[in-house]
């Protein structure tokens, strides 16, 4: 069989192969390959055959031999010829290779789920976001489609320093932002390189503040990984205790001080001045994740810790909330002693974030369309949580909300004899998903409840919220064991 230089090919496709010095006729080997193709399952039913003149030219035999072997498997069913020339496999396998594997089974999910923590991913801006990708697949330098830096690329990192220096006030230069994939990715390049090297003031990260409650369990793999504890610091009405990070022997901390995950305050001016003094007078590091900060309803938005004080701040931004999670997209200013050291850790770890990716965003940020989608959402976003607020006050006003004014959920603490595992169990039993807070402390606190909004339409919101007060009241009036 004559080589053919590349495994694209017709004959690596189909994997044919020919014993020219046998006695069996060329046809016959041709149709006895792709029959056995077909019964062990790698051709499967609809699989595209090649025409039988290029087929012919690879295998280097006249096209009349591979004709007869089409006839041959046509004739026997396991072919057919279609509209426009092509011809397909016309039958599934019969080995144990064509036997399908069983389909997964999907995880349970309530009809209504106040699911926290997404956008709705109907509004993905689909439109203006085929247009960016059109023009970069057209304008894109080929250099661009080459290995790049651990950084990112250069459009995509001056595009962010830009938005972000004129909407969140940070003090971004692109020469400081490393692309990656996700806050999470993110965080676990960042404590990799903290716990590994020294910082610039000559310490290596050992113990890692974080806010309680908080989503610590994101953190805790990669902290056990490289030997880092996780220190709680109480949260209150004005964001993370800071005054306690003094006695926590903390290298650095963890910090949403914009809209304080899950609880929702927004970090005080008093303890923004301690949280920053703590920084600098110890040389340690805060980590800001601003993950929907751009989300704000009932008062200004407030402005990123990083723009007063960036060589003692990272700051982590994400497109996973503002866009859609699916794209994978997230990015961190830092310290420009950290910055080539996170990104070598990038590279290390998978070569660099998708290139068309962050190039579509480039141009989507820099044409203002990121800021026409951040408008348009705003409202909707807020219809659907001032709908949520109204049937609580309505149909569970003993339910206190809370965390109310950006983002995508809202938390209610619970009432002396409401028990959260109960509560959530019974709505579950009505088909409703409502979280509680508890998985979210290090060291036990209040009961709540967690809702997200972004992702139900108004009308679902009032029935979800209507089937949850059923749930709450049913068993009060069997037992009076919930007061």
């Amino acid at each position: 069989m004559r080589e053919t230089g590349s495994n694209s090919s017709p004959v690596a496709d189909l994997l044919l192969a020919l014993d020219r010095a046998g006695t069996e006729p060329l046809h016959r080997q041709i149709a006895t390959s792709i029959r056995d193709g077909i019964r062990g399952g790698r051709l499967r039913r609809g699989s595209a055959l090649p025409p039988t003149r290029t087929l012919a030219t690879s295998l280097d035999v006249s096209r009349g031999v591979v004709v007869e072997a089409y006839q041959q498997l046509r004739a026997e069913g396991y072919i057919s010829s279609k509209t426009g020339g092509y011809t397909e496999v016309a039958v599934d396998g019969t080995g144990a290779a064509a036997e399908p594997l069983p389909a997964p089974r999907p995880a349970h999910r309530p009809r209504i789920d106040f699911k926290y923590g997404r956008s709705d991913p109907a509004q993905f801006p689909r439109t203006a976001w085929l247009r960016s990708v059109t023009r970069v697949l057209t304008h894109a330098p080929v250099a661009r489609f080459e290995y790049l830096s651990g950084q990112g690329v250069p459009e995509l990192r001056e595009a962010l320093a830009d938005y972000l220096n004129r909407v969140r006030g940070t003090a971004a230069s692109s020469r400081n932002i490393v692309i990656c994939s996700g806050f999470a990715q993110g965080i676990a390049l960042l404590i990799q390189t903290l716990a590994r090297d020294p910082d610039m003031a000559g310490r290596r990260l050992r113990r890692l503040a974080v806010e309680d409650p908080s989503t610590a369990d994101d953190l805790r793999y990669v902290c056990d990984l490289c030997g880092v504890d996780l220190v709680p610091i109480p949260v209150g009405p004005g964001g993370i205790r800071a005054e306690l990070l003094d006695r926590s022997g903390a290298d650095a901390v963890v910090v949403t001080p914009s809209h304080q995950w899950p609880v929702g305050a927004v970090l005080s001016p008093d303890n923004r001045a301690v949280l920053l003094n703590w920084a600098r007078a110890n040389g340690t590091l805060i980590i800001e994740d601003d993950y929907d900060a751009e989300y704000r309803y009932d008062r200004a938005p407030v402005g990123a810790l990083h723009g007063l004080a960036p060589d003692h701040v990272v700051y982590a931004g994400t497109a996973s909330k503002t866009l859609a999670p699916g794209l994978r997209l997230g990015w961190l200013i830092l310290p420009g002693r950290l910055t080539e050291p996170v990104a070598a850790a990038k590279i290390a770890a998978d070569r660099g974030s998708p290139v068309i990716d962050q190039l579509a965003f480039a141009d989507f940020l820099s044409r203002g369309e990121f800021d026409r989608h951040l408008r348009r959402m705003r409202p909707v976003y807020r219809r659907r949580r001032d709908t949520l607020l109204a049937a609580l006050a309505r149909d569970l006003p003993e339910l206190r909300p809370d965390g109310i004014s950006a983002g995508f959920h809202l938390i209610t603490w619970l009432p002396p004899g409401l028990e959260e595992a109960a509560v959530v169990a019974a709505a579950a039993k009505r088909e409703v998903g409502v979280y509680g807070l508890a998985e979210y402390y290090l060291v036990p606190g209040p009961p709540g409840l967690l809702f997200g909004y972004a992702g139900l339409s108004e009308h679902v919101i009032t029935e979800g919220v209507t089937l949850l007060a059923q749930a709450i009241r049913t068993p009060r009036r069997k037992s009076g064991a919930w007061g």
